[in-house]
Order: C-alpha cells, then structure tokens, then sequence
C-alpha cells in the first residue's frame, strides 16, 4: 500500500509548481495572423479554380490550341494539298522553294483601324529622327564655336609674339644703328619709342611723296618684315638667331632663313 502511494505523483511536489507556460507576448495574435493567411490564400485559389473565364480568354485559349495543333487530313484545305501531291512538312511551290511553316497570325485587339500603329511607329521614328538632328547640330555648334574660340586664343597669341618680335628688332636696330654712328633712323619706326616723339616733327619738316607709307598704314607683320630685312641687309643680323654674322655668305649658310617659322 505504501509502495503504490510512494510510486503515485505528488502534486505539492518541484515538477507542478515549477512548471514553466509559454506565457510569450502576442503569441496567440500570430498565430491567429497565420490562421488568416492560410484561409485567404485557400479562398483566393477555390476562386481561380471557379472563375467564369471572359470570351476573350476562351477565344485566346482556343487559338492557341489550333495553332499548336497540326492540320489533318479532316481539314478541306489540307486534303486538296494532299491531292495535289503535297506531304505533311514539305515546302510549298512546284520546285519545294516556298516556306514550310504557315504565315505567323497577328491578332487585331485594339480598336483603332487599320494601319493605325503603322502610323505611329512612323511618327515615333520620325520625332526620334528630329531629335537626333537637334543633338547633331548642338554638337556641331559647339565644336565650331569650340574652333572659333581656338582660333581667335591662336590669333591674339600670334599678335602678342609678333609685337614681341618687333620690340626686340626695334631695340636692337636702335643698337646697331648707334654703333655705326647713325644718329637717325631710316624711319621712325625702325628705332623703340621714338617714332612718337618725331612724328610731329616730320610732318612739319616735309611733305610725304606718294610713293612713301607711314607707319599707321602698316600691320605689325609688315613692320616686322621690312626691319627684319633692313636688319640682314644693314647688319647682318637675324633677331632670332640672336647672332651678327661675318658677311651675306655666312649669313646665309648659319642662318635657316628669314621668318621665326624657319627658326621652328
């Protein structure tokens, strides 16, 4: 007797007081939450399954079911060709050179007439056209004013040297000139900083002839050309070389020539 009382549970003992539920916050909420889920999505598939399909759909279905299916001889048009020799995948035409397969069906759903899209692919292309020449020609004007730009920074570098070289062939006529004691020069020009100072002068003293040019009349280029000439001939001097040669000969044989381009 005390056996079987000792195996029984004791219900004040550490295995039911100690017994630990899942009290989790919000558990019973989830699983509601799943429950609903799974009968939404039963519910959403009974309705695919009984669904009225629309005439479209039918229509849709049934054309893909004839068009995947091969003709047979129950067709008419099928047993003319059969009679007239023709056998299931064989290429049309007296020679065999026409196609195999049947021309692709091309179903109308829209409500617009015919050639309607046709239109529309054409303006598409042609607003995809204009808008490429648009592109086309900004680019085009950007490289030509690009160009223009390029031009103009080369043309006024090509001044500022060409004033540079006339300075420096001013300055060192002024030079050779006084070492061979020529007080004046042959023009004005020819000397830095005086053709200022004598020009009133001048027009006091004579009267230009006709076949004389003054100064103003003359681009920096052309000043720079005559001096440059007056120079070798004169001196012997080449403002690019730097150098006072011993005679023409020698001049002609160290020197590369006349320009700044020969000195390159």
């Amino acid at each position: 007797m005390k056996l079987n009382m000792a195996e029984e549970e004791d219900y004040m003992s550490d295995s039911f007081i100690n017994v630990q539920q899942d009290i989790r916050p919000g558990l019973p909420m989830l699983r509601q939450i799943r429950e609903a889920r799974r009968k939404e999505e039963k519910q959403q598939e009974a309705n695919l399954k009984n669904r009225q399909k629309s005439l479209k759909e039918e229509e849709q279905e049934r054309r893909d079911i004839g068009l995947k299916n091969a003709l047979g001889c129950e067709n008419k048009g099928f047993a003319l060709l059969q009679k007239m020799g023709y056998k299931s995948g064989q290429a049309l035409g007296k020679s065999g050179d026409g196609i195999v397969e049947p021309i692709p069906l091309n179903v109308k759903t829209g409500k617009s007439g015919l050639g309607h899209e046709a239109l529309l692919k054409r303006k598409a292309e042609e607003k995809l056209e204009s808008y490429r020449r648009k592109i086309r020609m900004q680019n085009q004007a950007e490289e030509t004013a690009a160009e223009q730009f390029r031009l103009r920074f080369k043309h006024k570098h090509d001044e500022v040297k060409l004033e540079g070289d006339l300075r420096r062939s001013q300055r060192a006529c002024r030079q050779l000139d006084t070492q061979k004691n020529i007080q004046v020069p042959r023009e004005a020009w020819y000397w830095l900083g005086l053709e200022e100072e004598t020009e009133e002068e001048e027009e006091e003293e004579k009267e230009p002839e006709e076949d004389e040019y003054k100064s103003e009349d003359l681009s920096v280029l052309e000043k720079l050309q005559i001096l440059t000439g007056y120079l070798r001939e004169e001196h012997l001097y080449c403002i690019w070389c730097g150098t006072a040669y011993e005679d023409k000969e020698d001049l002609s044989s160290n020197c590369p020539g006349p320009t700044s381009a020969d000195h390159d």
